[in-house]
């Protein structure tokens, strides 16, 4: 035994000046050398670590959509990338279906930290009906201590989990501009501690700033969902905001855009195109349930007859399909190891609210020229030399069957 372990056992028994009879000389010095030879036994062995607490996720969405999808993709590759889990690659069977992916995780995922169980898959499927039913069923799981940590995707969703009712942690992802919808005070801070807030600062502004200045619009048309949820959802406030500050005109159609028929989704989103094709110089194609990839040559025909330039506020998913341009974070590997890195950090002991908010994504542009072509635009050197993305193909309507 070292010395300076040694040192503090025998200053047990240093008791200085205090004067002791020889029986109780003799105690003490028994205790000291009992001490001295027996603490080998534990002296090295460090006391029993409490297993790490399991956290218990739950996945909730206002309804299915392929950026939420894609995303929790990207967020179960970042999670094995971490070794948070360890899982193979899923099937093509899960294939933008959520609910099929959260199921096969939740049975093929193994992990010491994390708890993915099929019963805490939560989908409204775009019926605003069912919101405050999947609230209570989600906060009374939370109450009796069955779930840990909540994945909100989408606008929808961060509206049900952001409250104070509640102090579980919550990620808010994917939402369009979560600033504007009130799902975060700023682009820093949620306003709660128990909630993080993923935010793409600056993602609508840069869109419609990059569209006007090729373009040079005065106006343009814009779908709009007839409810105040779902315009907050395409990022309204922000749209008209920016419109102002850029000097155009906003040509508006509101209809119903974010309900669970998507039939009848994309049917309005058709009508409102026909309406805003005949008075806008250009078309900003907004997130909604109507956006069908695969009725995208029906939805574009519209824009096509009035061979004006068209934008897709989701991403060059759309552009591939035959929207004009985008300008988005279509990296959904990147968003998915933000989300990682930051549920990573909640179960380190971080509070959510302390954590950064603020998402940098690797930006593409991107052109699919053959729609300009088809509406007559000759792209001039400076856009083209900025394009990240080239697409030289359109969909029909039997290669978009074919490709949902």
């Amino acid at each position: 035994m070292s010395p300076s372990r040694l040192q503090p056992r025998l200053s047990l028994i240093s008791l200085g000046p205090i004067s002791l009879g020889p029986a109780l000389w003799a105690a003490a010095l028994g205790l000291g050398l009992f001490l001295a030879l027996a603490s080998p036994l534990w002296a090295d062995q460090a006391p029993p670590e409490s297993p790490e607490k399991k956290f218990s996720v739950a996945y909730l969405e206002g309804g299915p959509y392929a950026d939420y999808h894609m995303t929790l993709l990207g967020l179960i590759n970042g999670l094995e990338g971490l070794g948070l889990i360890e899982a193979t690659a899923p099937p093509n069977a899960v294939k933008n279906d959520s609910r099929k992916l959260w199921n096969w995780l939740s049975e093929n995922a193994t992990s010491e930290r994390l708890v993915f169980k099929p019963e805490h898959f939560y989908s409204a499927d775009w019926e605003e009906s069912k919101y405050p039913q999947i609230k209570k069923q989600i906060l009374a799981q939370v109450d009796q201590g069955e779930i840990d940590l909540i994945l909100a995707f989408g606008t929808v969703a961060g509206k049900l989990m952001i409250t104070d009712e509640h102090q579980t942690p919550v990620m808010s992802i994917t939402a369009t501009d979560p600033v504007a919808a009130g799902l975060s005070e700023t682009v820093e801070y949620s306003g709660k501690d128990h909630v993080h807030v993923q935010v793409l600062a600056g993602q609508i502004e840069r869109q419609l700033t990059m569209f006007h200045t090729v373009f040079g619009f005065k106006t343009l048309g814009v779908p709009y969902d007839v409810t105040s949820a779902g315009q907050s959802s395409m990022g309204v406030p922000t749209i008209e905001r920016v419109a102002k500050e850029l000097g155009f005109e906003l040509v508006t159609c509101e209809t119903e855009l974010e309900i669970s028929d998507t039939e009848a989704a994309f049917r309005n989103l058709v009508s409102c195109l026909e309406r805003l094709s005949q008075n806008s110089q250009a078309i900003y194609l907004t997130v909604s349930n109507g956006m069908m990839e695969s009725r995208m040559p029906e939805i574009l025909a519209p824009i096509v007859a009035g061979r004006l330039p068209s934008f897709s506020q989701s991403g060059p998913g759309e552009t591939k399909l035959g929207v004009l341009m985008s300008l988005a974070a279509d990296d959904f590997m990147s968003s998915g190891q933000f989300v990682a890195e930051t549920l990573n950090e909640i179960l380190s002991g971080r509070l959510p609210g302390q954590i950064n908010q603020a998402y940098v994504a690797p930006l593409t542009m991107a052109l699919n020229i053959k729609m300009a072509m088809t509406i007559g635009w000759n792209p001039p050197f400076n856009v083209l030399a900025s394009v990240d993305e080239l697409y030289t193909t359109m969909a029909t309507p039997q290669t978009s069957a074919s490709n949902p």
